[in-house]
């Protein structure tokens, strides 16, 4: 195995454990971006925290008004868990980048404009990456 494919499959791991911790941590509460209490299992809402305060910009009124809808909450998670396992199991990756970055996309726009950087933030840089990811799987297939 190359150095470049080795740093591909990093890569996609990395990223999947990005969308997968995500997902555990707001499912159960771990403790890090989410407090137990908060947790999805425990009655929470796993958009509420971010979409509620940390939205700002042209289009925070429109994500302030879907914090704490069920259909949002479902969406996310699944999306979260989708594209982690597509990344992990290296299956059906072109529709789980996809998904993760128009869910990277909609969580910059919900932040326009970043804080330390006008136009760019790891949500781009996430997109990036998996486009990037997709491209290459799809040309070695």
């Amino acid at each position: 195995m190359n150095m470049e494919k080795i740093a591909f499959v990093k890569l996609r791991f990395v990223m999947a454990f990005i969308f997968l911790w995500a997902f555990i941590d707001k499912t159960f509460g771990l403790g890090f971006a989410t407090k137990s209490e908060n947790a999805w299992i425990h009655g929470g809402s796993p958009t509420s925290g971010f979409l509620s305060v940390a939205t700002k910009g042209p289009f925070a009124s429109i994500f302030k008004t879907l914090s704490g809808v069920a259909i949002v909450d479902w969406l996310f998670m699944l999306g979260l868990l989708f594209v982690g396992l597509t990344l992990l199991l290296n299956k059906f990756v072109m529709w789980g980048a996809i998904a993760g970055i128009v869910l990277m996309v909609l969580m910059w726009l919900s932040l326009l404009f970043p804080e330390n950087n006008p136009i760019i933030d790891e949500h781009i840089v996430y997109a990036l990456v998996l486009f990037i990811l997709a491209k290459r799987l799809e040309r070695h297939k």
